[in-house]
């Protein structure tokens, strides 16, 4: 047996030495801190409107976002490789702390004790934001890991399971508990919510966990580490000026990011493939659960974050749901997943095996993104619930299974970087995926909204005729972050295009009344003539004569004759601007229906083919406690 392949001296089984109560406590502050990191990701988007409008830095409002995304997701393998080098508990503490801080900074941003520190208010948010992504890559990809050294692999799927339903939680809880905050105290509690919960999770972690060190010798892949920093950062960079249209996706900016992206990527695999410890061990990459599993990751992380963002797109512009409720408008696809996660982890540690509930999940997800693409402006609400709930428990066994497949492969001493590693590909399918789908939503929905506007120009009266000319180059363009702005407010345009008929007919009543009050026919045919008369108006005023106005009873007559067409035609204007403005509400409608469901149809060829990346993945038995002692995983129970 190879030096690589012996366990490290002085390896201590923490699943076989640890009790019960002692894991118990272990898991609830690693479940804390993993809490911390996923409600971060919803709280604050619900606060995001109000944060921009007190720090007035609406230009800077979707770097709230990416910085966080660029430092965690660039970081997540490092913290894997170190908390191997290290152990789990000293990465988990540091990131924790580090997030703390971040978040304490967040909720100081804009206050004049900084004294602009870093410029305005808004960039200060962006710049603490970043910390704090580079604290919760420690406790995303440290905390997976954690279960893996506590349990036996028969055990980690139940408790991989509620880790995966963490996220799902935080997706309901985040959106409410943001709004809750913003409303009724301050956008500043958002940040500072994480403090109590992050010290008491610090707390259960400094008094409970042990090391957890994997025996490892510490030798740092410095190099490694820069360069995947700077094949990570810009390549999202390029990707997310590419899909918010800040660049174009041939622009020098753009193209340089990717070229750098791809010669840091390029010197990372040499480097990588020398360095006796490197940060990510390009020997995993010969494991076929390894290789095959992180490849399904990204394709799941694709999927995922298209599923919810378009979903929410879906829901504000076709179904009604306002922009602030969005985020809890896909409660049951969260419910669906925090089932899937729970009940295929739990089927996972009764079976023995976990390949066949990843199967079915992905054939389950694949359904429900078959359903969502069948959807319409006239689908029910209710048949869209059972969409989601169809897709949620397709998506849930993504979440633990895979982690499990991994964890169960590798050395115990490879699992954190094993399992950092697939956190990464699931964060870069996730920043691919809504590249790509942004740019299908970009592509399709303006020749969509003029197709559906075509017929309803062509009837529309004349005054909102150019109005409707412009309409589809003001659609949304992309998919990014935040909330979904709504494409068209049918309420608000009746009241717009109301006050402005009622403004328009109070000018022609004062203009018909004086040139009616001068006696003159002259000054009546004039009015007649313009072009702003309704037809049927111009005609009751040519048809008044000399005689009729000649006297102050006969110009009375005539005005309160003329004022009841002019209120008959406001009435008939309105009608007309009313309906032509529903069709226009119903075009919008469609047209959003019908690109969200063509993105749906792209969605089932991206889970069909985390499907075909999983079939070649072994199926390995999960061992129980006390069996495969000296074993690397569980290589050695394949199944044929």
């Amino acid at each position: 047996m190879t030096h690589a392949q012996q366990a490290p001296e002085g390896r201590i089984d923490y699943a076989e030495t640890l009790d019960f109560p002692t894991k118990r406590l272990i898991l609830i502050g690693t479940l804390l801190g993993l809490f911390l990191s996923a409600l971060d990701q919803t709280i604050v988007s619900t606060a995001l409107p109000r944060i921009t409008q007190e720090l007035d830095g609406l230009s800077l409002y979707s770097w709230v976002t990416t910085a966080y995304l660029l430092a965690s997701t660039a970081m997540v393998p490092i913290y894997g490789k170190l908390s191997d080098i290290y152990g789990r508990k000293p990465v988990l503490m540091f990131g924790i702390v580090v997030f703390l801080i971040g978040s304490a900074l967040c909720g100081m941003a804009g206050e004049p004790f900084l004294n602009n520190v870093f410029g305005s208010g808004m960039m200060q948010l962006v710049v603490f934001r970043a910390l704090q992504g580079l604290g919760a890559a420690a406790l995303t990809s440290v905390a997976f890991a954690i279960i893996a050294d506590i349990f036996a692999p028969a055990e980690r799927g139940k408790y991989q399971g509620l880790f995966g339903a963490v996220f799902g939680l935080s997706s309901v809880i985040g959106p409410l508990l943001g709004g809750f905050l913003t409303d009724n105290i301050s956008w500043r509690w958002v940040f500072y919510v994480n403090l109590p919960i992050g010290l008491v999770a610090l707390a259960f972690i400094f008094t409970k966990m042990p090391r957890l060190a994997s025996g490892l010798k510490p030798k740092i892949d410095y190099l490694g580490a820069l360069l995947i920093i700077v094949f990570s950062v810009p390549l999202l960079l390029a990707l997310t000026f590419g899909a918010d249209g800040t660049y174009a996706w041939t622009s020098p900016v753009v193209l340089g990011m990717f070229a750098l992206s791809a010669a840091a990527l390029g010197l990372f695999l040499f480097v990588e493939s020398r360095h006796e410890s490197p940060i990510l061990p390009l020997s995993l990459f010969r494991n076929p659960t390894f290789a095959w599993g992180v490849l399904a990751r990204f394709f799941i992380g694709a999927a995922f974050l298209g599923a919810i963002l378009f979903l929410s797109l879906y829901l504000v512009n076709v179904q009604g749901v306002s922009a602030t409720a969005a985020g809890t408008a896909t409660i049951p696809l969260t419910m669906g997943l925090i089932a899937g996660a729970i009940g295929s982890g739990q089927l996972a540690s009764r079976l023995g095996y976990y390949k066949t509930m990843i199967i079915i999940g992905l054939l389950l997800m694949m359904g429900g993104f078959g359903l969502l693409s069948t959807l319409n402006a006239d689908t029910p609400y209710l048949q869209v619930v059972l969409y989601m709930v169809v897709l949620g428990l397709g998506l849930g066994p993504a979440l633990p299974l895979y982690n499990l497949a991994i964890q169960n492969a590798v050395k115990p001493w490879e699992i954190g970087v094993a399992t950092s590693s697939g956190q990464f590909f699931q964060q870069f399918g996730s920043v691919i995926g809504t590249a790509v789908f942004g740019a299908i939503l970009t592509a399709t929905l303006p020749g969509q909204i003029d197709r559906q506007l075509e017929p309803v120009r062509a009837d529309a009266p004349p005054a909102l005729r150019a109005q409707l000319e412009s309409m589809s180059s003001s659609a949304p363009q992309g998919g990014g972050e935040g909330s979904p702005s709504v494409a068209f407010d049918a309420a608000a345009a009746k009241q717009s295009a109301g006050q402005a008929i009622e403004e328009g007919f109070s000018g022609l009543r004062a203009a018909v009344t004086d040139a009616v009050n001068t006696g003159n026919v002259a000054a009546v045919q004039a009015v007649a003539a313009s072009p702003q008369v309704p037809a049927a108006l111009g005609e009751q005023l040519r048809a008044i004569t000399a005689p009729a106005i000649a006297t102050p009873q006969g110009r009375e007559a005539v005005i309160a004759g003329v004022t009841q067409g002019l209120d008959a035609a406001q009435a008939e204007a309105v009608k007309q601007s009313d309906t032509t403005l529903d069709r226009v509400g119903r075009a919008f409608k469609e047209a959003f229906a019908t690109t969200v469901s063509r993105i749906y149809l792209v969605s089932i060829l991206v889970a069909f083919l985390a499907l075909l990346a999983s079939l070649p993945m072994p199926n390995l038995r999960l061992p129980r406690k006390g069996e495969g002692k000296g074993e690397p995983g569980g290589l050695a129970s394949l199944e044929g």
